[in-house]
């Protein structure tokens, strides 16, 4: 296992109860898991209850993979909110983007997304609340490039910064390969996936009303192999998933049967063995979420 391309692992831990023998232990259980694995791990996590907090390479930047697609959907409701757009909008369905190097067209491939009937409707028009809605539960690839067309990836990297994330990177849509070609990439870390998570959980990245409803989709995914993977069933996991190759990502608002809540951002990198990283991924989240109910 490596966590830092130095190949260091750097891990903070910060608490505001005296419980550092169980985050001593917990570390360690986490550190264990990890080291099964070749890649790079970062975790970012808070308790929004008790205001503990956990972190591994939490600055560490990470390809955002799919992970982007909730910044863009705060940009939604941000635009929706100030009355620059409105969710029941009609928007054409189309297959035709241009790239941020130099405004050339390209296309997405069906077989390369992971929702393919939105490709059966190219031409026509659809809500743009179900865009959204298909962009998060389904990583609708098609459907983010409409929606960020729309709104404005800079605009989205904006709100970012003005929400407390300052590393994230919304720059393109998705499948843009000359803008990838020239290191044009959408890119994350660990606490600013986490920072806008807690905004959510707080209604303080667009407003109450229009959280809750983020909160809602992100109740829906249909990706379930990480956070939610090993967790049990009454546990309420609101996530937005990424992936590419060597890379897996996950990133949660998690409540608990009580109403009680934490954040979580699982990120990974670099993996040569994709699938047990996913699965011991999934057992950190069980590990960090019996950590919490145990300290209740």
């Amino acid at each position: 296992m490596k966590l830092t391309k130095t190949f260091v692992l750097m891990l903070a831990l910060v608490s505001c109860k005296p419980n550092t023998n169980e985050l001593e232990s917990l570390r360690s259980e986490i550190l264990e898991e990890f080291q099964k694995h070749e890649g790079t791990f970062g975790v970012a996590y808070k308790n929004l209850e008790t205001g503990e907090e956990l972190y591994i390479n939490e600055n560490e930047v990470f390809h955002a993979a799919s992970t982007m697609k909730t910044p863009v959907m705060i940009e939604v409701f941000k635009q929706a909110a100030e009355g620059k757009l409105n969710l029941p909008d009609s928007i054409e369905i189309k297959n035709t983007f241009s790239s941020i190097v130099d405004g050339s067209s390209y296309s997405l491939h069906v077989e390369d997304d992971s929702e393919t009937e939105l490709y059966d409707l190219i031409g026509t028009k659809r809500l743009l609340s179900d865009l959204v809605y298909d962009m998060i539960i389904v990583s609708s690839n098609l459907a983010t490039n409409i929606v960020i067309e729309l709104v404005d990836a800079k605009k989205v990297t904006n709100t970012m910064r003005t929400l407390g994330a300052k590393d994230i990177q919304v720059l393109r849509g998705v499948e843009d390969q000359k803008a990838f070609d020239n290191g044009l990439s959408n890119t994350t870390t660990p606490l600013d996936l986490m920072i806008i998570f807690e905004k959510m959980a707080k209604g303080e990245a667009v407003n109450k009303e229009s959280d809750e409803r983020m909160i809602e989709i992100l109740l829906d995914q249909k990706y379930n192999e990480i956070i939610p993977g090993n967790l049990p069933t009454e546990v309420k996991v609101a996530h937005k998933t990424g992936w590419i190759r060597g890379v897996h990502h996950d990133s949660a608002l998690v409540i608990l049967p009580d109403g009680k809540k934490y954040v979580l951002v699982l990120l990974s990198k670099e993996l040569t063995d994709e699938d047990n990283a996913v699965a011991s991924m999934a057992k950190v989240s069980r590990l960090i979420y019996d950590h919490v109910v145990s300290v209740e």
